[in-house]
């Protein structure tokens, strides 16, 4: 029995109230209240006053809150040079990341030291409406187009399919990303989110933890899993095909894009809400080829491993219906994600205190002499 716990696996860190993941019964809950009943009575600018302020708005609360939100979409002109500069081949991940820790240059309000709560929780509001300004402006760029003016009359999400589109959204595209987003917004002490707890725990500025964050998002163990899961139904091609690369894939023990997942032992809680608006989607666009793919591996890896879809599964099929690419399915992870991010580091400074887990040693047991370099 190994007397350490490899990746922190089982171990208690730290206590919230944000988010409770129940992986052994699939259920997911914001500060008490169900992502099943949050997804179906609440918009995403609620669930994000609720993690922010520990309780969700009445009307006239969240009108202010969302009023706060949409004054704050304007970033500053360095920014929107450089991701005029940046290469339009770059990673959307690693603009993003660039972008957020540049939003602290300008962010008097950002300081190191004891914080301003006060202060931080502005910071806060203005990460979460310039994240996606950031994501959709670097996308506008890279293909040479202009970049639409904010606009304050938008949801959340509706703003950010204006912003990459130039026009409009509907209102079911809105709706979709909308829940997309809530389902999204919080989830316990997954990596990005400790990343972000333990950068800011040093009383560093909210910038850095918001930019740990989203280089810890970035990898395909984490954030970058649902690109992967459209590259995989690209490799496939066609319906016919998905049996033999199932097949293909557990006989050499090949991972399975979107399948399984470290917490739930059961179907992932969030997962059913995006199946239903990837059915929803499907139904009004006519296009079914993806989601047969993706029902058909769910339902063989269900039969054959007795492993649910996770949320990657089903977002990124909703994601690439809207009409999206495939590489900004992660940013937009992180744009919802933010509103977590920022509660999270909120909640880790009301009680601080800095990480410092220990290590197993395993290097030689016996002290070395040091030989002269001549002798080496």
């Amino acid at each position: 029995m190994s007397e350490y716990a490899k990746g922190l696996e089982g171990v208690i860190a730290n206590e919230s109230a944000l988010s409770k993941v129940e992986g052994q019964e699939g259920r997911l809950s914001y500060l008490g209240y169900s992502i099943d009943e949050l997804v179906e009575h609440c918009s995403f600018e609620e669930v994000t006053h609720l993690l922010h302020r520990g309780k969700l708005p009445s009307s006239d609360e969240l009108e202010t809150f969302k009023n706060e939100l949409r004054q704050n979409r304007e970033i500053p002109q360095g920014i929107i040079d450089y991701l005029k500069a940046a290469p339009q081949d770059a990673n959307p991940m690693d603009v993003l990341r660039t972008g957020v820790s540049m939003l602290g240059l300008y962010d008097q309000r950002a300081k190191v030291g004891e914080p301003d709560q006060e202060a931080n929780r502005l910071v806060a509001i203005s990460l979460v409406a310039q994240t996606p300004v950031i994501v959709a402006y670097y996308h506008r760029a890279r293909q040479g187009l202009d970049f639409p003016p904010v606009r304050s009359d938008l949801s959340e999400a509706a703003h950010f399919l204006y912003l990459i589109t130039g026009e409009e959204p509907s209102e079911a595209a809105a709706k979709t990303l909308d829940i997309a987003y809530t389902i999204h917004a919080d989830h316990g002490m997954n990596a990005s989110t400790f990343s972000a707890r333990v950068t800011i725990a040093t009383l560093s500025d909210f910038y850095s933890a918001m930019t740990s964050a989203i280089g810890t998002l970035k990898g395909p163990l984490h954030g970058g899993a649902n690109e992967g899961v459209i590259k995989m139904l690209e490799e496939i091609g066609e319906l016919e095909k998905v049996d033999a690369y199932v097949e293909d894939c557990l006989a050499q023990k090949k991972k399975i894009m979107g399948i399984g997942h470290r917490v739930y032992k059961v179907l992932d809680p969030r997962a059913p809400h995006l199946q239903k608006m990837a059915n929803k989607l499907t139904e009004e666009l006519g296009e079914a080829k993806w989601l047969k793919m993706s029902e058909r591996i769910a339902t063989l890896m269900r039969e054959k491993k007795g492993l649910n879809a996770n949320v990657d599964f089903y977002s990124a099929t909703v994601y690439y219906s809207l009409g999206i690419p495939t590489d900004l399915f992660t940013p937009i992870f992180a744009i919802a994600r933010m509103a977590g991010w920022t509660a999270q580091v909120l909640e880790q400074l009301e009680d601080n205190r800095l990480y410092r887990p220990l290590t197993k040693y395993v290097g030689p047991a016996e002290l070395s002499p040091v030989t002269a370099i001549s002798e080496r």
